[in-house]
């Protein structure tokens, strides 16, 4: 067993005989922390699984609405941002000597107390892990959707509603692995994937742009309003790609730790490797995708782009089977929080079959709202800054100046408050233009199209 093993089993040798020991067992029933086995390597495929997701493939279509100056500063800017506020989180993981906080609301428990960091925390948590298993579960069957047109022609269309119901039904079986370790493979080569599928966008993009001789990189819009709505959109989907903070105290919760070689120092180095992948895959998706295509590109690249036909159609088929592992890393939370709530307050036994009926419940639900509101640009726009912009840019902040107590006005106060203001600004304009944009979509809008 050991040392953080050893810690929490001295929280049950108090207490005696089989209540003690039922608790062990809930816990290591739990989906999150009941393995330490993993590695730097394993938190680097979990956070670039967990990062380079649907949100890649909307940022030429920010970088439309935003235009050149504007979009390369909020993409350089908010990489850096989110890397900070990542280091943040890894480094409290194990802020109080011999407790490690496990999940993102432990921490925020710890730093606003009980009930009001349970408050704070988990709604906008469970928000974010919701809408990226909707926002998945719409790009997964749009991808399978594009493969179908791009492989056979002259076939019947086929509704979009039927194709995200193809991808669910994969989810239905994969949602049954037990806990965050035992996704590896499946995180793995989601992450393999997600590079794959980057490099072709760009590469494609920057071929069609060899080709091309007119490129429009004016507004998008026809109306003043409608281009600043759309750039506050833009803003929420910027936040949006940056989503791994949610994940991270999960993620290193799988590491195991001592005191000579405390968990922070795998996950640090599993996050600078992935950061340093993220922008690989991000800047040249971002920058050479909106050279090709200006104004003209989709709220999916790789629903704009056609040739090679083979070459788009493989990127599609990589995009689902990442977003297969993406859904399973914030969906793992989802049932941990579930669990947890059904097994501890409610008092349920925790078998395989409260396992199966909450886990098919939620994803139930995400498909049914995927096919219902399939409305991937505005998803992206609202929920990037109504719940990523919160959880990503500012509240590790604010959680680091009520634990760490920078000194009043150094450098570290002052990049905290600096950050928590462009945060609360994200949060306030971008679900304002995302919602536009939901709006303008659903005017001409059939349900279940």
């Amino acid at each position: 067993m050991g040392f953080d093993r050893e810690l929490e089993m001295g929280d049950y040798r108090g207490e005696g005989g089989k209540a003690a020991a039922d608790k062990a067992d809930i816990d290591a029933w739990l989906p999150v922390g009941s393995e330490r086995t993993g590695t730097w390597w394993y938190s680097t495929f979990h956070n670039v699984t967990a990062m380079v997701g649907a949100g890649v493939l909307s940022l030429p279509y920010a970088m439309s609405e935003m235009g050149w100056g504007p979009g390369v500063a909020m993409m350089v800017l908010s990489w850096a941002i989110t890397l900070y506020t990542l280091y943040q989180m890894v480094e409290m993981h194990e802020c109080v000597p011999g407790r490690r906080f496990d999940r993102y609301y432990e921490l925020g428990q710890y730093a606003f107390g009980e009930r009001l960091g349970l408050f704070i925390v988990v709604p906008q948590q469970a928000l974010v892990e919701i809408s990226l298993c909707i926002i998945y579960m719409v790009t997964g069957g749009s991808s399978i959707q594009k493969v179908h047109e791009l492989l056979c022609h002259g076939c019947k269309p086929i509704k979009l509603s039927y194709f995200i119901l193809m991808f669910s039904s994969v989810q239905f079986v994969v949602a049954y692995l037990p806990n965050l370790s035992s996704v590896g493979l499946v995180s793995l080569t989601a992450a393999v994937m997600s590079v794959s599928y980057s490099t072709i966008a760009w590469g494609s993009a920057l071929h069609k742009w060899i080709e091309s001789s007119v490129v429009d990189y004016g507004p998008r819009g026809t109306k003043k309003v409608d281009n600043v709505f759309m750039f506050m959109s833009a803003l929420g989907d910027m936040a949006f790609s940056y989503a791994g903070h949610n994940v991270v105290l999960e993620i290193q919760a799988t590491i195991p730790s001592t005191p000579e070689n405390p968990s922070k120092k795998a996950m640090w180095k599993g996050v600078v490797i992935a950061y340093i992948v993220v922008a690989m895959c991000y800047w040249p998706v971002a920058f050479i995708g909106y050279l090709a295509l200006g104004n003209k590109v989709d709220d999916n690249i790789l629903l704009t782009l056609e040739k090679p036909v083979w070459l788009i159609a493989a990127a599609n088929i990589f995009v689902v089977i990442h977003v297969v592992g993406s859904y399973q890393v914030y969906a793992m939370l989802m049932f941990d929080m579930i669990e947890t709530y059904a097994v501890k307050t409610l008092k349920f036994k925790p078998t395989m079959t409260l396992r199966v009926t909450t886990r098919s419940l939620f994803v139930a639900f995400t498909l049914f709202v995927g096919i219902s509101v399939p409305f991937f640009g505005g998803l992206l726009g609202f929920f990037g800054g109504f719940a990523f912009a919160p959880t990503t840019y500012f509240i590790p902040c604010i959680m680091w100046l009520i634990i760490k107590k920078p000194k009043r006005f150094g450098v570290s106060w002052f990049l905290n408050w600096l950050f928590i203001f462009i945060g609360v600004s994200l949060t306030i304009f971008a679900p304002i233009g995302g919602l536009y944009s939901i709006v303008k979509s659903a005017k001409t809008y059939h349900f279940y199209q």
